[in-house]
Parts: C-alpha cells; structure tokens; sequence
C-alpha cells in the first residue's frame, strides 16, 4: 500500500526506545505500510556529526528505514546528501509497532554496520548489550535479539538485503 497521496506524503513520528526511555524521536516520511514491513525516509535526526571511525554520519544524510511488526530488527540505509550509498546500520530491537502516526521501536543494544560495497561487516555494541542484562531479566528476548543479529550478520556476508528491502 502506498503511504503518500498525490497532495503530500504521509508523515510519522519515529519514536526510538532503549531501556525504557526515550532516546531519540523525529519525523519520517511514511513510504509504505504492507501490514508487516514499514518503510520511512528522514534526514540524519542526530545532533552534528557522530563519527563511527568506520562511517559518519551527518547533517544532509538520509536514512531509509525498514522496520518490520514481526521482526526483531530494523534495516536503515544510509546516503550521503549527493546520493551515495554510504551503507546500512542495522539495530536490533523488539517488534515495531505503528499507531496514530507514531512508529515505537526498543533499541536492544545490538547493532550491525555493512558498508556500501559489502566487505565491512561489523558486529556492534555487544559488550553493552551484556551488560543491560536483558538476558537475565527477559531471556526470551535476549535470545530473539541475538537470533536477529546472527541472521542480519548471516545475510550480510552471503551477499546483502535482496528481498527483505523490498
């Protein structure tokens, strides 16, 4: 299903949880909405320039996000203001979940980098996913959001998005 009408696009608030409060929120211009697999495009929300060594990202960037109700992750492509494909960062969360024009997804710690051209993938945040303790507190969880993070991982090194991003 379409999300724009032929006046304007659809907007919705992203809404980024972690350990119960909120961390980051900003508005994204809703592409689509299957019922399962919600498609966002935004500018770089974050403050100046945030330098990962590996990537940066910075005003003018624009992120197109794929987040999933039935998925323990979400998928964001990261441009460059010219266009060019800088790569995806993946973050593990719960299920997304869309109502009255806000997307709410919780930020588990995991994250996963893949550069444009596919030969830099890189685990993240694993030493801060141990320490939240979510493995404790909700095992089940804890289980699902490593489940996820080995399959992005799996998907990244056997060559990349194909149909998850469609």
């Amino acid at each position: 299903m379409s999300a724009t009408s032929a006046d304007r696009p659809a907007l919705v608030e992203v809404v980024l949880v972690k350990a119960g409060r909120m961390k980051i929120r900003y508005p994204a211009e809703l592409l689509a909405d299957d019922g399962t697999h919600v498609t966002v495009r935004a500018p770089w929300a974050g403050d100046g320039v945030r330098d990962f060594g590996f990537v940066r990202f910075e005003p003018g960037d624009v992120f197109t996000e794929h987040y999933w109700r039935d998925r323990w992750y979400s998928v964001k492509e990261v441009r460059a203001a010219d266009g060019t494909l800088k790569g995806h960062y993946c973050d593990i969360t719960r299920p997304a979940e869309l109502s009255g024009g806000r997307l709410v997804v919780e930020d588990l710690d995991l994250d996963l980098w893949v550069s444009a051209d596919g030969t830099d993938v890189r685990r993240l945040d694993e030493d801060e996913f141990a320490a939240s303790g979510l493995a404790a507190t909700d095992p089940e969880a804890a289980a699902a959001a490593v489940a996820a993070l080995d399959e992005l991982d799996a998907r990244a090194r056997e060559g990349g998005w194909g149909a998850l991003l469609r």
